[in-house]
């Protein structure tokens, strides 16, 4: 087991060095003169070139990608070109927002995930047609349309639930509870039919197998064989997809945050990318990329535990 994380944690480090530096180059590139858009229109040319010699951008894209990759090594992302405000700072404000959201949806879908796709296989019949049209709605419809149809029915109509805005979990658990209920939703809908669908398919093949028979002739119960040995054979399928939906759920969720106002990483993005904030852009390129190898990672773990012929 240590080999294979040794194994899964340095591939996890080159895949975070690489898309570090294909971010980094591809923002460094990007048409347009950071220097003058932060002093106007009115700067004259020398106090551009002072400004770009003092932004590092006279520099080549391997000396400044060295240069931010080693500060960023200690925690330090650099400052905004525009507010001056630490990149690291402004990111871990906004840190939790998305990772509430995004955390709390792949759970949710998880949960909802996995159980409807064990009862669609051990049911079959009505209640499996009734599930595969679900699946085929959540991979069809756009967060966004989901977002849309919840905040009609449920904020605006019958305002059972906050519209936009976002508050702290200090401050008031349940008022945190039900900011986060709209958006959480609207990002699981198609993670939870992605779930549901392979965990369904899965768990059909794993009823199939003649060890299954076996037990069911030795008395074994229902609720035992599912538990035991449908859902441990299903689980590893049920988490490769969701390790894979999680990375859809962090991009959607700057759709989410803007939709519902949320002061999230998402939104802080959008604006850096609007202005050209190169820092801003890095900084929360970075986080993702880790929050995405973090949770891959511990999703590799538990697929070794479920199933030891991984780790070889």
């Amino acid at each position: 087991m240590l080999v294979f994380l040794l194994k899964r944690t340095g591939a996890a480090l080159v895949l975070v060095f690489v898309v570090s530096f294909i971010s980094f180059a591809l923002t460094w590139v990007t048409p347009g003169d950071p220097a003058r858009a932060i002093l106007g229109v009115s700067a004259t040319n020398e106090q551009v070139a002072r400004k770009r010699t003092e932004l590092g951008l006279d520099q080549d894209v391997l000396g400044a990608y060295w240069g931010w990759l080693t500060h960023a090594l200690t925690g330090d992302l650099g400052r905004s070109w525009f507010t001056s405000q630490p990149v690291a700072g402004s990111i871990a404000d906004r840190l939790p927002v998305t990772l509430t959201i995004t955390i709390a949806a792949a759970v949710l879908a998880g949960i909802i995930g996995i159980t409807l796709g064990l009862w669609a296989a051990a049911r079959r019949g009505a209640v499996d047609s009734a599930i595969q049209p679900f699946a085929v709605l959540g991979f069809a419809v756009p967060n966004f349309i989901v977002a849309i149809l919840l905040l009609t029915v449920f904020a605006l109509n019958l305002r059972i639930l906050p519209a936009t805005g976002w508050v702290d979990f200090a401050d008031d658990p349940g008022g945190w509870v039900r900011s986060i209920t709209l958006p959480v939703i609207a990002l699981a809908v198609a993670a939870t039919a992605a779930v549901a669908q392979q965990t369904r398919n899965a768990a059909i093949e794993t009823l199939q197998q003649d060890y299954i028979r076996t037990l069911r002739g030795r008395g074994l119960g229902t609720a035992s064989i599912y538990l035991k040995h449908v859902l441990r054979n299903s689980a590893p399928v049920a988490l490769t997809v969701l390790s894979l939906q999680f990375i859809g759920l962090l991009s959607g969720s700057v759709v989410i945050e803007r939709m519902f106002a949320l002061p999230g990483i998402g939104a802080l993005t959008v604006g850096a990318a609007g202005s050209g904030d190169q820092p801003v852009i890095q900084g929360a390129v970075i986080t993702v990329v880790v929050a995405v190898v973090v949770v891959n990672l511990l999703m590799d773990l538990a697929y070794a535990w479920l199933n030891p012929k991984v780790r070889s």
